[in-house]
């Protein structure tokens, strides 16, 4: 045990050295919570929607002054009213408006006699947020312009309630647990087997082959650095974030807790899979071309960012032997729905089993020689 917490300690210390490097660490992660956060968890707003009313009589009226509602209040879009439909198109195709709303001549008439009346919406798809946003809005624009002034309201009329289990959720508590792996992510990319790489290339590894230590020791001490780093990470992600998010009650005890135990064995199952990575690798600059495809092909998959009953099959299969998978959704139910361990034991026993097997697969396969 003392040949592992020698060094361990001298990893600590080496990393206690360099401030810039822990600053970097801890804080960059909880920028990227803030920006991402923000970027993409709020709602369209401000769209350019160009009006093309070629009808003019009281039932287009009635519709361009809900399109001017909706621009004073949900504030979707604004509107611009044009009186050439090719100089609206034109100013479309440049990227002056979103989209652009065609009220046809005869429109009126068609509405008073009931001869399927329609209007155009013509938009600029090469962006699909804008373009859903959009759509969604003057779907339902049209929606209110075809409700009766006055319904009759049958009392066996079926309707839809519909009940949120928990408080409304912003994007960037979304996010959060997404941050966290990616905090614990970065850690590890600077500790655990990346340290002994950089020994090698340094020929510092040499101390250790003149001692009694062994393979497991070697291996245990430089993970357990650098999973005491990566919890430090995540830690301080968790609790700064949770505060910056407005996670609610995020210092209960219970919860924080059981937060800070996924935090542990996420941390230990990352730093080992990187060990087991880096096992063989000689190269230190090999390890920081690698940081980037390993964080395409692990966080992205994970769910960190958006749902993965959205992905496509092969990338669902990725997710599912993907160790940050489970890291996300054990955070995403502890910080989000403030469930117990009974909600997360797969997501637990998943990540125990994988530390296990690539610590002995590690141990196996790591070479005590020059």
């Amino acid at each position: 045990m003392h040949r592992m917490l020698a060094i361990l300690e001298r990893d600590i210390r080496r990393f206690r050295r360099s401030p810039a490097l822990i600053v970097m660490s801890l804080v960059m992660p909880i920028f990227q919570l803030v920006v991402l956060g923000y970027a993409f968890g709020g709602q369209v707003k401000n769209l350019k929607l160009g009006v093309v009313n070629q009808d003019h009589r009281l039932p287009s009226v009635k519709l361009r002054e809900l399109c001017q509602a909706v621009a004073a209040n949900a504030k979707t879009f604004e509107t611009i009213d044009y009186s050439d439909a090719g100089e609206a198109l034109a100013d479309l195709r440049n990227g002056r408006i979103n989209g652009v709303l065609t009220i046809p001549a005869g429109f009126s008439q068609r509405v008073i006699d009931r001869n399927g009346p329609q209007v155009a919406l013509i938009e600029d798809n090469t962006d699909g947020f804008r373009a859903s946003a959009m759509v969604g809005s003057v779907t339902g624009l049209m929606a209110a312009y075809n409700q009766p002034a006055l319904k009759m309201h049958l009392a066996g009329e079926p309707s839809l309630e519909v009940v949120e289990v928990y408080p409304y959720v912003p994007y960037v508590q979304y996010l959060l647990p997404g941050s966290a792996v990616m905090s614990i992510f970065m850690m590890v990319m600077i500790g655990g087997g990346i340290i002994f790489i950089d020994d090698k290339a340094r020929g510092l590894h040499e101390g250790y082959l003149v001692t009694p230590i062994t393979k497991l020791e070697l291996i245990t001490g430089f993970n357990l650095a650098g999973t005491l780093k990566a919890v430090l990470a995540g830690g301080v992600l968790v609790t700064v974030g949770a505060v910056i998010a407005g996670i609610p009650n995020p210092f209960e005890p219970m919860r924080l807790f059981r937060v800070f135990v996924v935090i542990i064995i996420a941390s230990l199952a990352l730093v080992s899979m990187m060990f087991l990575l880096m096992v063989r690798v000689s190269d230190p600059l090999l390890p920081r071309a690698m940081f980037g495809i390993l964080n395409t092909f692990l966080f992205y998959p994970s769910g960190a960012v958006y749902p993965p009953e959205a992905f496509p099959g092969w990338m669902q299969a990725i997710a599912k032997v993907d160790p940050m998978t489970y890291i996300v959704h054990a955070l995403k139910n502890l910080m989000l729905k403030n469930t117990t361990f009974s909600a997360i034991t797969f997501d637990l026993a998943f990540l125990i089993v994988f530390t296990v097997v690539a610590m002995t697969a590690a141990t196996f396969l790591f070479k005590r020689t020059l």
